[in-house]
């Protein structure tokens, strides 16, 4: 259903654009105006002026159509009550049931014996 949409999506594109090119310049942008042209007449300035609209239109309903249908899937959940759960990797040299990398094993080895209990008195020389 969407790939349908999507190509009527692309064509009314691409009509839309050859009759907006089609339509006579009033010389307001560069300073360049059309005296005539094999396009020139009034009845035909109404008829692209309609289609441009009815181009337009369906640009905009299919463009509604395709985001809602991009929206079905998703399903909306709460942050808060779904919080992140720990990952729980493993570094391939650990033993399984041990977990911290190579960086925890050396922070275990380097850390100082525990001071011993109680005040120390200072010691002269």
């Amino acid at each position: 259903m969407q790939t349908v949409i999507i190509v009527v999506h692309l064509m009314v594109v691409a009509a839309m654009i050859g009759v907006v090119l089609l339509q006579k310049s009033e010389g307001g942008g560069l300073g360049i105006g059309s005296t005539g042209g094999f396009m020139s007449s009034r009845g035909t300035a109404n008829v692209l002026t309609r289609a441009t609209a009815i181009l337009a239109g369906t640009f905009f309903a299919t463009s509604l159509v395709l985001s809602i249908l991009a929206g079905l899937d998703r399903k909306p959940r709460s942050i808060i009550q779904n919080g992140p759960t720990p990952p729980t990797q493993q570094t391939p040299g650990a033993p399984l049931g041990q977990g911290g990398g190579v960086l925890d094993q050396l922070r275990q080895q380097e850390q100082p014996p525990a001071p011993p209990a109680g005040p120390q008195v200072p010691r002269s020389q």
